[in-house]
């Protein structure tokens, strides 16, 4: 049906221009450089005085692209699927009143608007609906609306969360003000931020930039007047300040927007040209610690124009500088510490001073290539670069398996999942977000490796990234030790050791020991082995030597009060003294048993052995068969 009416919609809406290339610096009254004029729609055949906001939907049941144009009453559809014929389908009227403000974003295929009218609220229109407009232009309706808020500059939206936020409302002292789109003919209230003051515009992510603390978390960059706030809303019941930056020669910090790595945060000051007399300055952050913001350095321009609204994508910022139209830079040294501007379109003819007129915003991302700049004074115009490139990255993934380490964490980086992702450009740029790891992650885990060009063409594969703990716990065997015979009995009975074991992954790894607990010893020399093993089967073990003697008669203890042994440590001979009982019979043996020397036939308080032939080494001496020292052939 839409394509039958090509023909009559030539005809009516003759004010629609066809392409004009740029051709020695025009294209037609425009001056250009790079990008051709597509087409455009007037303010008067839009029946409004002022455009202001932009935004963009694509039809996913097809890929037909619409453009979203903010006017001072209301927000204009216009399909440009065919880019050099555009239908300017239709109206949805204002709230209420008329404003020069007014913004659109876009979520699950609805469109969102608010404006600084007053009780404007926010309107809700489901744009599945320009799929069958028959009689062009008509006057929509709105499909929902939430008046938790009256007027607002702003709304954003972070369509991965489903949340919008409106910015400078009256509530929330001008901060964002949460509101759950889910369902989004069913806006919830769901709170809002405060803390730093107004909010003039914001970006909100899921963040997945290289500041690990706030992976996965939602992020909220603020363009708040004179500084930048960088909050975690994730919590909507707890927002949590992270920090502010300021500049130098602030005038009134307008709206920023992240590059796609979400490393640096590229900010417009709406008043500086005018207050400090210089080009067109465009600030850059640093935000590679989101706890410690950083300045990295500013941009003039060649012209005197006043930035406004400007968004990344691929390795280009594609800015409206109101008199000076859209201009477009280059970001690939943007950590070197410079931008360059590789083209531009200039939407208001014949000036290029600091004043509040021509190009207020710009939206770059339809796949087609093709961008919209909405201009306060001529309304719609769609242009497209000269040469550019339109064919998407091949994105090719492979399978890795990652082990933890002793703190029970790993991480990964894209190029270890990349497995030669390609572009006909030569160049591709690679993306991931779930990158860090611990022990709530083994086995299998699927990540999507996001790959992009110059461009902003975009390719996805996914990799299983599998996750291994191979560390066996960490012992802690006791020395070795004597015990004597249980109380009144003729044996020793083993008891727990008490060894404990540390894992990366397991709090309390399970621990064995041999003789186990329980076991009843006669007097001798054992080794106690102590093996820990983690959930995942890794195990390690250790051991110590236990020396059992039997309880102590009061022969024993008579004998054992007035020995003497000496010098032990010894090299060769080893003495011995008894103050109380002769000696009769000696026995050394090694810790495992094994007899060396043996002498039953010595009836004498004082005697001697030599222990030269002994290797170095720990060795028992029994003495009379009822006394047990230790020493040691050093």
């Amino acid at each position: 049906m839409k394509k039958s009416l090509l023909a009559i919609l030539l005809i009516s809406f003759s004010f629609i221009n066809a392409q004009t290339p740029c051709a020695g610096g025009t294209a037609g009254p425009y001056s250009c450089d790079g990008y051709d004029l597509q087409s455009a729609i007037s303010l008067a055949q839009m029946n409004a005085t002022a455009g202001n906001d932009s935004w963009g939907w694509t039809d996913p049941s097809n890929g037909d692209e619409y453009a979203l144009i903010g006017l001072n009453n209301g927000t204009a559809f216009i399909d440009i699927t065919n880019p050099t014929t555009p239908i300017y389908l239709g109206k949805l009227p204002t709230h209420t009143s008329s404003s020069t403000w007014r913004d659109i974003k876009v979520y699950n295929n609805h469109a969102f608007v608010v404006s600084e009218a007053n009780n404007h609220g926010m309107q809700v229109f489901d744009l599945t609906r320009l799929r069958s407009v028959t009689s062009p232009p008509v006057t929509f309706s709105e499909d929902a609306h939430y008046n938790g808020f009256g007027s607002a500059h702003n709304l954003v939206i972070n369509e991965d969360t489903g949340y919008a936020y409106g910015v400078g409302t009256g509530s929330y002292n001008g901060g964002p003000h949460f509101v759950n789109i889910q369902d989004p003919i069913n806006p919830i209230a769901a709170g809002g931020y405060e803390v730093d003051g107004y909010s003039h515009d914001a970006q909100i992510v899921t963040y997945c930039g290289p500041d690990k603390d706030y992976s996965g978390r939602e992020i909220l960059i603020g363009s708040n007047e004179d500084e930048v706030i960088i909050a975690d809303i994730t919590d909507k019941n707890n927002p949590v300040d992270i920090a502010t930056i300021s500049y130098s020669n602030v005038g009134y910090s307008h709206q920023g927007w992240f590059t796609e790595d979400e490393r640096y945060f590229i900010l417009g000051d709406e008043t500086d040209e005018l207050g400090s007399g210089f080009n067109t300055r465009t600030i850059v952050f640093d935000f590679e610690d989101l706890d410690n913001p950083q300045f990295h350095f500013e941009h003039f321009g060649t012209t005197p124009a006043i930035d406004h609204n400007g968004y990344t994508r691929g390795t280009k910022y594609y800015m409206a500088s109101y008199r000076a139209g859209l201009r477009v830079f280059d970001l690939t040294n943007i950590a070197g510490g410079s931008i360059s501007e590789e083209g531009y379109f200039d939407s208001y003819p014949g000036s290029n001073s600091a004043n509040f007129s021509g190009a207020w915003s710009v939206y770059p991302y339809f796949d087609s290539g093709n961008i919209v700049i909405s201009d306060i004074n001529r309304g719609f115009l769609l242009v497209k670069a000269a040469t550019i490139d339109l064919t998407a990255p091949t994105a090719n993934c492979q399978n890795i398996t990652l082990v933890l380490d002793a703190s029970g964490n790993a991480t990964i980086t894209a190029s270890d999942v990349d497995n030669g992702s390609s572009d006909n450009s030569g160049t591709v740029y690679l993306e991931i977000c779930n990158d860090t790891f611990t022990c709530d992650d083994l086995g299998p885990n699927d990540v999507t490796l996001e790959i992009y060009d110059d461009f902003g063409n975009k390719d996805y594969c996914t990799s299983v990234v599998t996750v291994i703990d191979a560390l066996a716990p960490v012992l802690e065997c006791p020395a070795d030790l004597t015990v004597e015979y249980d109380s009144g009995s003729a044996f020793y009975t083993v008891t727990d050791f008490g060894v404990t074991a540390a894992d990366n992954c397991t709090a309390s790894p399970t621990i064995t020991q041999d003789p186990a607990v329980g076991t009843e010893l006669t007097a001798g020399i054992y080794t106690v082995t102590i093996e820990a093993t983690d959930t995942e089967g890794n195990m390690s073990d250790c051991s110590f030597q236990l020396t059992v003697e039997g309880e102590l008669s009061i022969q024993n203890v008579t004998l054992e009060a007035g020995l003497a042994l000496y010098p032990n440590p010894t090299s060769d001979i080893l003495y011995i003294a008894s103050e109380n009982q002769r000696i009769n019979s000696i026995v050394v043996y090694d810790i495992l048993g094994k007899e060396y020397l043996s002498n039953n036939q010595i009836n004498s308080e004082n005697t001697s052995i030599d222990l030269s032939r002994l290797s170095q080494g720990v060795y028992f001496i029994k003495i009379n068969n009822l006394v047990i020292k230790r020493i040691i052939r050093k």
